[in-house]
């Protein structure tokens, strides 16, 4: 359901230092007649004083303030990656320096009489290359590859009695069950980090969540914390932050007013992270969004860093 255009505030006097290639935006106008308070930051992905990291506790997780105080108070800290509780771990593709460092989730296990069928998917993720250029592809990671491949449009899930495929061999199963011909490449990325689904394409909203299978039901629909990332044509990133689950003060978005937002907001791609309680951002190390958890800020398994040299 679309809504009518957000209007945004510059805060960049409340978190300075910013450098100019940098601002910081918030909005209270009201998404669909509820209260909301969200927060965007836009950085130049030309600006070379600046570096798009990321950083992972490798089943441990952090809060934000700690991975503030981790990568010696960089300018922009915020989460991103999916993760179980049980183990810590990631449940996404993370790119450190080139190399992968965590690895998707690439089935999801039947349920009920299902329990020996699986789910094949791509999971999305946002990756930058050497050249400072933003992409967000449907990607393939192996912990025995050394590298990832990139999809750059999305597939069906595809349901198969095989646990696990090699990329090839889910190429085929592809080819074999929908009469197509995937197409992928070896992702040469140096920064990437993983999430879902792909809400905007091509600068249109369009929003995955069938083919990657992240929110089962009506979820896509239900109002919570979030986060998401984008880039725009003119290579600037889009990091946003949207507050909920306070009735009368922030009641969050769907995924569809979501995507409609960074649409508005001129992004090219982009695609949601993790949200609900995970969802915070700090620039400088100061809050923006109010965290959903009664404790505070969530510990996470990773954070996307931009430091400033």
């Amino acid at each position: 359901m679309a809504f009518s255009q957000l209007k945004w505030t510059n805060v960049d006097s409340a978190y300075q230092p910013l450098p100019p290639s940098v601002h910081v935006y918030f909005s209270n106008d009201s998404i669909n007649g509820k209260p909301n308070r969200c927060y965007y930051v836009t950085a130049s992905l030309k600006d070379k004083s600046l570096q798009f990291l990321v950083d992972t506790g490798l089943e441990k997780r952090y809060t934000p303030d700690q991975y503030f105080e981790r990568n010696k108070h960089p300018l922009l800290v915020v989460n991103c990656t999916f993760f179980e509780f049980a183990h810590n771990r990631n449940l996404n593709l993370v790119v450190q320096n080139g190399k992968p460092v965590c690895f998707n989730s690439q089935f999801l296990a039947g349920k009920g009489k299902d329990t020996l069928t699986y789910n094949h998917v791509l999971p999305s993720a946002f990756g930058i290359n050497k050249k400072r250029q933003a992409d967000i592809a449907w990607t393939y990671s192996d912990s025995l590859l050394p590298y990832v491949y990139a999809f750059q449009q999305s597939y069906p899930a595809i349901r198969d009695s095989v646990a696990i495929y090699s990329v090839e061999g889910l190429t085929k199963l592809y080819s074999r069950k929908l009469s197509v011909s995937p197409v992928y490449n070896k992702w040469n990325v140096e920064t990437a980090f993983g999430g879902g689904p792909v809400l905007v394409q091509n600068g249109a909203v369009q929003i995955t969540n069938n083919e990657e299978q992240k929110f089962a039901g009506k979820a896509i629909a239900d109002k919570h914390p979030r986060t998401a990332v984008g880039y725009t044509d003119d290579n600037r990133i889009i990091v946003l932050v949207i507050e909920g689950r306070f009735p009368g003060k922030a009641e969050g978005a769907t995924l569809t007013e979501e995507a409609s937002i960074l649409q508005q907001l001129n992004c090219i791609e982009a695609m949601n992270l993790d949200g609900g309680g995970s969802s915070c951002l700090l620039i400088n190390g100061k809050p923006t969004i109010t965290p959903s958890d009664k404790e505070g800020q969530r510990p996470i398994p990773a954070a996307f860093i931009i430091q400033k040299l």
